[in-house]
């Protein structure tokens, strides 16, 4: 039996190991195949068609090399949703496919985690699944922005976001699956990729612009080969660093017994900001990588600015939260508890993010509250700015240690170990300095913008007769 049981051991940090290495592999040969795209397949020698057709397969491929036949769930989730789409029609699809998408991607996570294996926290299937949900759920919401809303309702954002007509198949798929971003993403805007694809990345973005700036702005893009190089480099680095500087802080010695009683309080501290600062460079490492491939595709170049330099889709990794800015009631909460949703099955995800909603309750109460009485000088905001620094590394870290450790018999023994110290200290923040709700806040704005816009129109009025009476 101990013969089996490591093997067994054995056998599964080999898997991981193989799936990491499947990965990486994968993605160095998608960031080959991004210069072959950008090169050969540039917009101004293909069709759209053609280059929609071979980001999807080598998206597929890639895929089914790296996860098997895993991968057919990507198609699934995307084909249920799309077929959502068409036959629901545009006024409640939105809140149909966030929610058949966020289901189908918490069932593959509950049963890879408690049917297969509940240890194995590596590269998987449900990790690419969980970018093509968050662009499922984007591309429905901006689907109904622009086709079932009025203009006048939509902010600035979304009216650039919003998508005027219905996406075929097979750009639909190829959104989702695109060799670019199917295995790590980054999440982008439906229309910068449709933009990206048909050669016009400022056509949405720039209105003013007029034909001659867009047909001088194709002829004139950019190599990204440096700035590729650049971030290729950094990935890899960051990978070194994980690697080589992870295993010296390895965060399970913060609930270490002897740890606990034997270090001083401000040592612990000073260990658990190393212990998690030193876990983030595998998500650099990732997501640096990923937005490589893009810019070598040609992807992330939104023209130039009035001295000339090239500009980036500055929202190629920032995609706005859906929930929190339409939610209007308790937006925090909701925001916090669907990404708990999203990223998984595990526990400590549920106790990171809902130790997260009293923290930021708590700095927003702060935020609100004490803020306005450190701005009478530089000296007291430079005060105020250096505090609020070293205690959000610190709440940052005191909440996201459950995300790391994923059990909850873990994660509980480490906030014991703090006394709860946090959790108590936000809720008795939250309670003291309170807030008004967010829907009541944006009342009392349009309340008083529209207050302005009176006065503006009465005094204009004013005005007119003035001159009127005057002239008269």
């Amino acid at each position: 039996c101990f013969f089996v049981s490591v093997l067994s051991l054995i056998l599964l940090h080999l898997s991981i190991a193989f799936v990491f290495v499947n990965f990486v592999v994968c993605q160095l040969c998608a960031l080959i195949s991004a210069f072959w795209f950008r090169l050969f397949l540039h917009p101004s020698k293909t069709s759209p068609f053609i280059r929609h057709v071979v980001a999807t397969l080598l998206g597929l491929y890639f895929a089914l090399f790296c996860f098997g036949w895993y991968a057919l769930h990507f198609l699934v989730q995307s084909g249920l949703t799309y077929g959502i789409m068409i036959l629901t029609g545009v006024e409640h699809m939105h809140k149909y496919c966030l929610l058949v998408a966020l289901t189908y991607l918490s069932l593959c996570q509950i049963t890879r985690v408690y049917v297969f294996d509940y240890a194995m926290y590596s590269a998987d299937f449900t990790g690419p699944m969980m970018v093509i949900t968050q662009k499922i759920t984007s591309l429905a919401f901006e689907i109904h922005d622009g086709m079932a809303r009025k203009e006048e309702h939509l902010t600035a954002g979304q009216k650039i976001l919003a998508i005027r007509r219905m996406p075929s198949l097979l750009e639909y798929f190829s959104y989702n699956c695109n060799f670019m971003g199917i295995l790590a993403g980054p999440t982008c805007s439906y229309n910068d990729y449709i933009a990206f694809i048909e050669g016009d990345p400022r056509r949405h973005r720039d209105q003013e612009a007029d034909r001659k700036s867009t047909c001088k702005l194709r002829q004139s893009e950019p190599s990204p080969n440096m700035e590729v190089v650049r971030k290729v480099a950094t990935s890899f680095f960051c990978l070194l660093v994980f690697l080589s500087v992870c295993k010296v802080f390895p965060v399970e010695r913060n609930i270490d017994d002897n740890f606990i009683a034997n270090t001083p309080f401000y040592a612990q501290v000073v260990y658990l900001y190393l212990s998690m600062v030193t876990t983030r460079p595998k998500y650099y490492f990732v997501w640096t990588l990923a937005d490589a491939i893009n810019n070598a595709a040609g992807f992330g170049f939104n023209g130039y600015d009035s001295d000339g330099s090239p500009l980036s889709l500055i929202d190629l990794f920032l995609v706005p939260v859906l929930c929190y800015e339409r939610c209007p009631y308790h937006p925090t909460a909701a925001t916090f508890i669907l990404s708990a949703m999203w990223h998984g099955a595990y526990p400590g995800y549920y106790l990171t993010f809902l130790t997260g909603i009293v923290i930021t309750l708590a700095a927003r109460a702060v935020r609100h509250n004490v803020r306005p009485y450190f701005l009478q000088s530089p000296t007291h905001k430079v005060v105020y700015d250096v505090i609020t620094w070293a205690a959000t590394q610190i709440a940052i870290c005191y909440t996201v240690v459950p995300f790391v450790l994923l059990s909850v018999g873990p994660s509980l023994k480490f906030y014991r170990s703090w006394y709860f110290s946090l959790h108590i200290g936000c809720v008795l923040l939250a309670v003291a300095l309170p807030v008004k709700p967010r829907h009541l806040r944006l009342k009392e704005q349009q309340k008083s913008s529209l207050q302005e816009s009176s006065q503006h129109h009465l005094e204009g009025t004013v005005s007119n007769c003035s001159q009127k009476e005057k002239t008269t």
